[in-house]
């Protein structure tokens, strides 16, 4: 193998974390070369947001699970290993789903090291994925943490609006800008992913929504950091249980009982 290849393994198989898929060995025959992860039962997420092949419909509290568990990967690479990595490619078909739906981060082809001491970006050859890509990365190779918190932006929009991240036939072609775009309307039943069925409270929602155009935002000063963004989304997952659980509790004390002996003249009438 090229002494680069050596060098990427080698750095690989010192990264172990919970939310990241592991290396567990690696194929050299020729001029080929294959690395061989751990096994992912239920496939990438693009896979089930889609709904193809019968896959079902992932509910709202999941996709925050899933988002949670890729952010935590992604900021295990930025603050947890040393040398810190940027992964260059976070996208919906490398997030792989274990059999409980756990998330894990895949496909460390492109990722970088930051081998310099205390620099904070590296200038690289520009890679990754149309839509995803960092525009301020491409406009001036200089690559940093925050390219991958910007592909996150988007990898957000897709788990909550369902939508493809590049569509010609869109008024506005990129999620994000469509996304914006539908904002400027204030509904947000128009950009939540309509197999939701509604099944989400709007607070979540909306918090969810803000953090993905903040990760988003074409300039990486104004994006959080990728601790940042767990937390924020942690908080997102602990405010959607605790609607949940207050509209269970109201069903449970409501009865045919109470709604027969209700007064109702005190009611407005229907518009």
């Amino acid at each position: 193998m090229h002494s680069f290849i050596v060098v990427q393994v080698e750095l690989l198989l010192r990264v172990h974390h919970i939310n990241l898929v592991s290396l567990v060995g690696c194929c050299d025959e020729r001029d080929h070369l294959a690395l061989i992860y751990e096994y992912m039962s239920n496939g990438d997420l693009k896979h089930h947001l889609s709904g193809k092949q019968g896959s079902s419909v992932l509910k709202w509290s999941t996709r925050l699970q899933i988002a949670i568990d890729a952010a935590l990967g992604l900021e295990y690479l930025h603050n947890g290993c040393r040398p810190s990595m940027v992964h260059r490619d976070v996208k919906s078909t490398n997030i792989l789903l274990d059999e409980k739906f756990s998330a894990k981060l895949a496909d460390f082809g492109l990722s970088r090291s930051f081998q310099f001491g205390d620099e904070y970006h590296v200038s690289t050859d520009v890679a990754g994925t149309p839509g995803y890509l960092d525009p301020e990365y491409y406009r001036t190779g200089r690559l940093a943490e925050m390219s991958d918190v910007y592909s996150f932006g988007i990898l957000l929009l897709e788990i909550i609006t369902n939508q493809r991240v590049l569509d010609q036939t869109r008024e506005k072609s990129h999620i994000g800008e469509w996304t914006a775009f539908m904002l400027n309307r204030g509904d947000i039943t128009g950009i939540m992913d309509l197999n939701l069925h509604g099944d989400y409270s709007s607070h979540s929602a909306w918090r969810a929504l803000e953090l993905a155009m903040l990760c988003a935002n074409p300039s990486s000063e104004k994006r959080p950091n990728m601790s940042q963004v767990a937390f924020e989304l942690k908080e997102c997952l602990t405010s959607e249980i605790s609607m949940k659980s207050k509209d269970q509790d109201m069903d449970s004390q409501s009865s045919p009982e109470v709604s027969m002996s209700c007064d109702t003249k005190g009611l407005p009438s229907a518009r």
